[in-house]
């Protein structure tokens, strides 16, 4: 199993959506592009992305907004979903943010579809934390 934003895990994470398909997203999320640049004392600062519902690998050329903060708060926000950790984050300063404001609105009030909900449980559960 894949550590956490390491080489591996990001190829595991590029398999598992390419076998979801389809993510059945509402158009707030299919359109949202969001660049995350996480740092983590393991594995440095890493650049990513989410885009149309799925986390990739290097920044996003179209992103209006850009999110700063740790590994522990992105697992939480993104992968489980857990947007009471995602307010509390930002509150806190450990989510710092660059841009377009009214992106985070989005993501926070538009919910994930089933499809996507169930590739980030598969994401989570081939990640070694």
């Amino acid at each position: 199993m894949p550590v956490f934003l390491t080489e591996e895990w990001f190829s595991q994470v590029e398999t598992l959506t390419a076998q979801a398909g389809d993510l059945n997203l509402s158009p707030a999320l299919q359109n949202l592009i969001i660049n995350l640049i996480v740092s983590d004392s393991e594995t440095g600062v890493k650049e990513l992305s989410l885009a149309a519902g799925k986390l990739q690998k290097g920044l996003a050329e179209h992103a209006k907004t850009t999110l700063t903060m740790n590994a522990q708060t992105l697992r939480k926000v993104f992968l489980e979903f857990d947007m009471t950790a995602a307010m509390q984050a930002f509150m806190t300063g450990k989510i710092k943010v660059q841009g377009d404001m009214s992106q985070l609105m989005a993501l926070q009030t538009a919910k994930p579809s089933p499809v996507q909900k169930e590739l980030f449980r598969n994401i989570l559960a081939h990640t070694q934390l």
